[in-house]
């Protein structure tokens, strides 16, 4: 198995079956500061297992392929990596169950991400402490100006301008949420894709928070152009800004 580098970000392997979990489960974790791979499948975790090493593995317990508790203690009698399970049973013999099989952590769906984190966290700091990478300071991006459907904004701002002069005020979310269609125009945008692109650190940003925003954004560019469909809804697939962008 490959050996990680003392100095990278802690490796994080999510194994769970359903996409709208595990994709943004991965984008926040990257968020804040872990180095994320995710499979659907017991099959997909052994054959990445045998190809890559990881600190923390978070398992579901009910794979299509595996049992999640005939999972973790194999994974402990082969190699003793820190495995957390998630599981929407709630029952006090399945928690004792996983822990007495060499689960080092259980959660319950449904459940915070942010305490995930912690106790992914906790489980680092039991089995020893990771170094993390020496973060760069990055120079502050420039400022970029677009123009689409008689509208004007420019990025890190918090107001839209139409062509009167007239300026609509937006939330910090909303303007970076907007940046990213106006830098994808005409193109479908899923919501992992949105998280992913728009999320920071600090912020809880999952499936329905991105629906919010979007339906937030849509009333004020409506307000400000008049029209209503510069932000289609593909049902089931995302969002698209439909409006021809110059940016500069």
């Amino acid at each position: 198995m490959n050996s990680r580098s003392p100095l990278s970000a802690p490796r994080v392997l999510v194994v769970d079956d359903h996409r709208k979990i595990r994709e943004p489960l991965a984008a926040y974790l990257r968020k804040h500061g872990f180095d994320v791979r995710t499979v659907e499948s017991a099959e997909g975790m052994w054959q990445l297992l045998d190809g890559e090493a990881f600190d923390v593995l978070v398992l579901d317990v009910m794979l299509p392929d595996g049992d999640g508790f005939e999972l973790c203690s194999r994974l402990h009698r082969r190699s003793g990596m820190p495995v957390i399970l998630l599981t929407a049973r709630d029952a006090t013999c399945d928690r004792i169950r996983g822990l007495d099989l060499g689960a080092d952590d259980y959660l319950t769906k449904p459940f915070e991400p942010r305490e995930l984190v912690a106790r992914l966290n906790s489980v680092l700091r039991r089995r020893g402490p990771v170094e993390a990478e020496p973060q760069r300071v990055e120079p502050p991006a420039p400022v970029r100006h677009y123009r689409f459907a008689g509208l004007a904004f420019a990025s890190g701002s918090a107001s839209l301008c139409d062509s009167a002069g007239h300026t609509t005020r937006l939330s910090t979310a909303e303007g970076r949420l907007l940046q990213v269609f106006l830098e994808h125009p005409h193109q479908l945008l899923s919501r992992a894709q949105l998280i992913d692109l728009t999320a920071r650190a600090d912020s809880d940003l999952f499936d329905r928070t991105v629906d919010r925003q979007v339906s937030r954004l849509r009333r004020k560019l409506i307000a400000s152009s008049g029209r209503d469909d510069l932000l289609r809804t593909v049902w089931g697939d995302g969002y698209m800004l439909v409006a021809d962008v110059t940016s500069a």
